[in-house]
């Protein structure tokens, strides 16, 4: 079968339009306020919540947007999505904020957009700074972060915070 260039650069288009599409809606079904499924945390990948890591998305790239959490540019400010691991699912969360409160195993992040969400801590937290990792003591209120884990029922896990430079 013989592809022309008019067909081939129609695909392409027809490819970009679907693209901006998930682009627009997926963060407005997120903020959604209808009931979503809830996902149980499964053994595998659970130290990796969004399995990023180098040469998977690219040069350069870290995940999804390039710069480790959100969408293209690191501009997303929250989100949640439900993943196949293995034979099952789960929910992997990120959000981008402001550190609201802060107690020795939890923390709440505000987002840009008002969202406001408590994430538990424990031994299996990384938070790194500078490029180095630092204890969950070393936050203070008002640290703008990222944050990224699983949330199971109404708790949200947290995997990996990264406090901005």
């Amino acid at each position: 079968m013989r592809t022309d260039r008019k067909t081939f650069i129609a695909g392409l288009g027809t490819a970009g339009l679907l693209g901006l599409g998930l682009y627009v809606a997926v963060p407005a079904i997120a903020d959604s306020p209808s009931p979503s499924p809830t996902a149980q945390p499964s053994e595998r990948g659970e130290d990796r919540p969004f399995k990023w890591g180098p040469g998977r998305h690219g040069r350069g790239e870290r995940g999804p947007g390039g710069h480790g959490f959100g969408l293209r540019g690191g501009r997303g400010v929250h989100g949640e999505a439900t993943v196949r691991d293995g034979d099952g699912f789960r929910l992997a969360t990120f959000q981008h904020g402001e550190i609201t409160a802060l107690s020795s195993t939890t923390l709440t992040v505000k987002s840009a957009d008002g969202a406001t969400w408590t994430w538990t801590t424990n031994g299996d937290t990384r938070i790194r700074k500078d490029r180095e990792d630092i204890a969950l003591k070393d936050l203070a209120k008002d640290d703008e972060i990222r944050i990224a884990g699983e949330r199971s029922g109404d708790t949200r896990t947290a995997k990996i915070i990264h406090v901005r430079d």
